[in-house]
């Protein structure tokens, strides 16, 4: 009996054994032609495998690379595609630059605090009034979503005018936030819909 785990590893699993088989089939057919139909008719087995990856954008192309490595890059045939080379294979992806600040307070994250930051570079007028108080509003909301308690309008207040080094210096009298119960009820509903 011929024992699939002694016919060797498969490099695509996902396709299973058969399809590794009829590439493995397609690189011994001499004719050039011949064994570019063989493979588009592999191509068009693989398709119909993963059926509802059909609208995926380089769907084909895809394929076309999987054949590629599947075939150990040993496939002499006109491809449709720029096929992936196979030194790129395993090569790693560029970092991604993060940045290494840190961030004052977790709860509101860095966004708010960059966002703090560009409005405190904005001129006075009315389109600061509002932006300042859209992010007052959103650091309330940040702060109970992790603290999960009331928090008086002064603390954010005061976050604020740290944040900004002191460029939105903002009072109670100028400024009334959401309220706490509010967000919190809200929070409470959209738990319970789920």
């Amino acid at each position: 009996m011929n024992y699939p785990t002694l016919q060797g590893k498969l490099i695509m699993p996902e396709y299973g054994r058969n399809i590794q088989q009829m590439i493995t089939h397609a690189l011994t057919i001499e004719d050039r032609e011949e064994r570019t139909r063989c493979v588009k008719t592999i191509i068009n087995i693989m398709g119909n495998m993963f059926p509802y990856l059909r609208d995926v954008n380089d769907f084909k192309h895809k394929l076309w690379d999987h054949v590629a490595i599947m075939s150990d890059f040993k496939l002499d045939i006109d491809f449709p595609y720029e096929i992936m080379q196979a030194e790129n294979l395993y090569t790693r992806p560029e970092r991604i630059p993060y940045k290494n600040s840190r961030i004052r307070y977790q709860h509101y994250g860095r966004t708010l605090e960059e966002m703090i930051d560009k409005v405190g570079d904005y001129p006075d007028g009315e389109e600061k009034n509002e932006l300042i108080r859209l992010i007052a509003n959103q650091m309330k909301k940040c702060f109970l979503t992790w603290n999960k308690e009331v928090v008086d309008d002064r603390k954010i207040f005061d976050d604020l005018r740290e944040l900004s080094h002191g460029k939105l210096d903002i009072s109670e009298d100028f400024l009334k936030l959401v309220e706490s119960r509010d967000v919190l009820h809200n929070k409470k509903n959209k738990i319970k819909k789920k």
